[in-house]
């Protein structure tokens, strides 16, 4: 008996070439919005959300998260590049546009009559090698603050302008290198982005809020640093039970014990304070996660003592780990190992907003970064720029490696890729061809942004690669062949094999899609 096909009459259907069809269309479409974004030259896009809201951005991955894309076949890749960025931080613009000339290069053999397997055989063969040649060409290096500074700036300079770049630069070596502690994994979280919209510039400390008493001191210089955890304000009892007095003075009483419970508590910290501060001139910070009553904030600044109350939980762990000391509970055991340092907590007022800084730790494990901006979109991009710094420079620590940029190791792996195809046997080797060919969309792309002749300039970094055999990328300011090494022009290792991985892997599955079904709604009841 003959199969029976049963499908909604309302489905769609694209069998074939015209399955294929859809599926490079998809990607060559994604390919087009993203290609204009590549590299430092790339040009801006402008979001503009339903409710007017303006977002101007050259990051692959925030397009694509912010792009309403309704193509399956391009929202496939959507997902696999921002993928990428959530692994390694960086790479969605290539990602995307590797997959998108995978497909076309392919598509170019398929109709001259060479089926999708052959081609996906070549492609995985090709995948394997790229990978060895990166092996080779990847730079073993100490990781040092310059080499970092390198890896943080190329990185930057495809979010965000040159100038701005710099400055973000050291902000985000120095924040990373800050936190960073030998045996462990690199960890970001100690690194907060705090934004704010003032002036222009960008700068880096570590800061915290919190109202407090007028008689205070607006800047305190070698202060010891207390956090804690303890309520010092005075509770009425009567909010959970009920009293019955006898007299008026009975009520006094509770009321006065009550009263004493607190003062005994700042009466500990006053304590602390005469005994490590006795012998010098230094200051005493408090920092509390809980309320402190007027009564209190007035006699701890009779005894020149500020304090802060109400910190927020998350600046609490950072500050204990920026300044040293412990965060404490229970005011029973106070002592000097208690304590953080400091070497100057100054209170700026930027805006409306009242910040204390805490500055000059000896040791700190945390940081903040302070981003200024005139407006919102230019406080999103640059956040969004300060993420993708972190990330590079984290990546660049734990690989404990850096490949050469500026379309280098594209050109290297291709060229290495068309003499290697000589040893596929069989058909296959259209398909190495067409990946090498594939890859090349980089180094054409970042000249062509750039304002060059695209077929020109390749023609010369491919001429002066095979003639130096050194690594070569293009000067985007004159379009020249350069030695990427030499200008310091990093991309991270990791970012470049994941890459390699997934461009390979969901090309060859769209390629071998030979049927696209999209049901009606009809079909799925019942």
């Amino acid at each position: 008996m003959s199969a029976i096909e049963a499908m909604s009459s309302e489905a769609e259907v694209a069998r074939a070439r015209a399955a294929l069809a859809v599926n490079v269309c998809a990607a060559r479409g994604l390919q087009e919005v993203l290609r204009t974004s590549l590299g430092p030259k790339g040009t801006v896009k402008m979001l503009v959300s339903g409710a007017g809201d303006i977002k101007l951005t050259k990051d692959g991955n925030v397009l694509l998260h912010e792009m309403q894309i309704q193509h399956p076949t391009a929202s496939l890749i959507a997902k696999v590049a921002t993928a990428q960025d959530d692994i390694t931080g960086d790479g969605t613009t290539s990602n995307v546009l590797i997959i998108g000339e995978l497909l076309k290069q392919a598509d170019l053999y398929i109709s001259e009559g060479l089926h999708p397997r052959i081609i996906a055989e070549g492609f995985e063969a090709a995948k394997e090698k790229a990978l060895e040649v990166l092996e080779e060409v990847k730079i073993k290096k100490e990781m040092e603050r310059e080499i970092l500074l390198d890896v943080a700036r190329t990185s930057l300079q495809t979010k965000v302008h040159a100038k701005l770049a710099d400055v973000l630069t050291e902000a985000v070596v120095d924040s990373v290198l800050a936190v960073r502690r030998p045996g462990y994994p690199v960890d970001l979280f100690m690194v907060e982005i705090v934004e704010m919209k003032h002036k222009s510039e960008t700068d880096t400390k570590l800061i915290d809020h919190g109202a407090r008493h007028p008689a205070m001191k607006k800047r305190v210089e070698d202060a010891f640093i207390l956090t804690c955890n303890v309520s010092l304000e005075y509770e009425k009892t009567e909010v959970s039970s009920g009293f019955f007095y006898k007299t008026a003075e009975e009520k006094e009483n509770l009321v006065k014990a009550e009263r004493k419970f607190i003062e005994d508590r700042v009466q500990k910290i006053i304590d602390l304070k005469d005994k490590v501060c006795a012998l010098s001139n230094k200051g005493f910070v408090v920092i509390n996660q809980k309320g402190i009553d007027p009564f209190s904030l007035d006699v701890l600044a009779k005894h020149g003592i500020v304090v802060l109350r109400r910190a927020k939980r998350r600046n609490m762990e950072r500050l204990s780990l920026a300044c040293g000391g412990m965060a404490v509970n229970s005011l029973e055991d106070l002592c000097i190992d208690c304590l953080g340092h400091a070497g100057l907590v100054p209170e700026y007022t930027l805006g409306e907003k009242k910040f204390t800084f805490i500055e000059n730790c000896v040791n700190p494990l945390s940081v903040t970064l302070l981003v200024k901006g005139p407006n919102n979109h230019t406080l999103t991009q640059v956040k969004d720029a300060v993420r993708d710094g972190l990330r590079a420079v984290k990546n660049a620590i734990e690989d404990g490696c850096v490949v050469p940029g500026a379309g280098a190791v594209e050109v290297a792996i291709a060229e290495a890729l068309v003499t290697y195809k000589h040893s596929v046997k069989g058909r296959a080797r259209l398909g190495v061809q067409a990946f090498a060919d594939a890859l090349l969309i980089i180094p054409k792309v970042l000249a062509q942004n750039s304002g060059y002749d695209l077929q020109e300039t390749l023609v010369k970094v491919q001429a002066e690669h095979s003639e130096s055999k050194q690594i070569i990328g293009i000067d985007l300011n004159t379009g020249e062949p350069m030695v990427a090494a030499d200008a310091g022009i990093w991309d991270n290792y990791c970012v470049k094999k994941q890459l390699l991985h997934s461009c390979a892997v969901i090309a060859t599955n769209l390629l071998l899609v030979d049927e696209i079904m999209r049901a009606g709604l009809s079909s799925l009841k019942g």
